[in-house]
């Protein structure tokens, strides 16, 4: 699916001709990367998650479409993508192999042409930890950090070579859906509590895996004020929880009622916030 959106743009393009004596507009890409969240997944009305026209990349995109015209969107992000599988694949289908593969053949056949791209990943990696956490799962994950963070470097490394040195490229470090066990009596206020301990040590990592790499990241964890376990908020349907939490349950589907949840995946809401960090953090917006 991703390599036929790659072949698309590409006859898009090479059969879209100007009318005569119109100046010739150079196309130019926003290639968006990554796991579920690049592809705007939220469950559906039987709680099964799906790809919507949602996700952050559509609305980065809608936003600079408008100062430019010849903007092309291409999506390669693969739902429950892993930083080992987006390097190696085993997940979504890529004739490249995998989907850095892909994104680098593609930085490197439309190079000067790259206007942006946007890359999260990571967060699949250290998925038993954030989902249904419990405090024995979450001591057991921090092993885990390390190699995860090693990988994001090496997958930003390639996509700067592949990219080259002027190519604006934007990631993201990630909210927390495991806040939303605070409504769980005492054990979840310490699972929530342990959880925002561990997010901190995996933010502080990733940031510095993009900062060596000379990559913007948006903090999308501070929008969604991870770290704010105080300024409580009454949330229609569930009461007044920290300002943290109810950031979660706004923003995503984590506290929604079956059959769309509980499921981590931002809302069309939690969405605009991404896009929102993005456009800041590129000052794009």
């Amino acid at each position: 699916m991703a390599a036929l959106a790659v072949m698309a743009v590409a006859v898009l393009t090479a059969c879209s001709s100007p009318s005569a004596g119109q100046p010739v507009t150079p196309s130019s890409y926003y290639l968006a990367l990554g796991d579920s969240l690049s592809q705007g997944v939220q469950p559906d009305a039987a709680g099964a998650s799906v790809e919507t026209g949602q996700g952050y990349p559509d609305l980065v995109y809608a936003t600079l479409l408008a100062s430019h015209p010849a903007l092309r969107l291409v999506r390669l992000g693969c739902p429950g993508e892993t930083t080992q599988t987006m390097m190696h694949g085993g997940i979504c289908h890529y004739s490249a192999g995998s989907q850095l593969a892909a994104a680098s053949a593609f930085l490197r056949a439309h190079r000067g042409h790259v206007f942006l791209v946007t890359i999260d990943i990571g967060a699949n990696d250290l998925e038993d930890c954030g989902n249904q956490p419990s405090l024995t799962r979450l001591a057991s994950c921090i092993g885990q950090l390390p190699k995860a963070t090693a990988n994001v470097a090496a997958i930003l490394a390639s996509l700067r070579a592949a990219a080259g040195p002027g190519v604006r490229i934007a990631g993201m470090n990630y909210y927390l859906p495991a806040l939303a066990e605070w409504r769980s009596g005492l054990l979840g206020r310490a699972t929530a509590q342990l959880s925002e301990k561990f997010a901190v040590a995996y933010d502080d990592l990733l940031k510095r895996a993009y900062g060596q790499a000379g990559i913007t990241v948006a903090n999308v964890f501070e929008a969604f004020e991870t770290t704010n376990f105080g300024d409580p908020v009454t949330v229609p349907g569930i009461g007044s929880v920290p300002r943290n939490v109810a950031r979660i349950c706004q923003w995503t589907w984590e506290c929604a009622p079956p059959p769309r949840g509980p499921n981590q995946h931002a809302n069309a809401a939690g969405y605009r916030v991404i896009a929102g960090a993005i456009l800041a953090a590129t000052k794009l917006s």
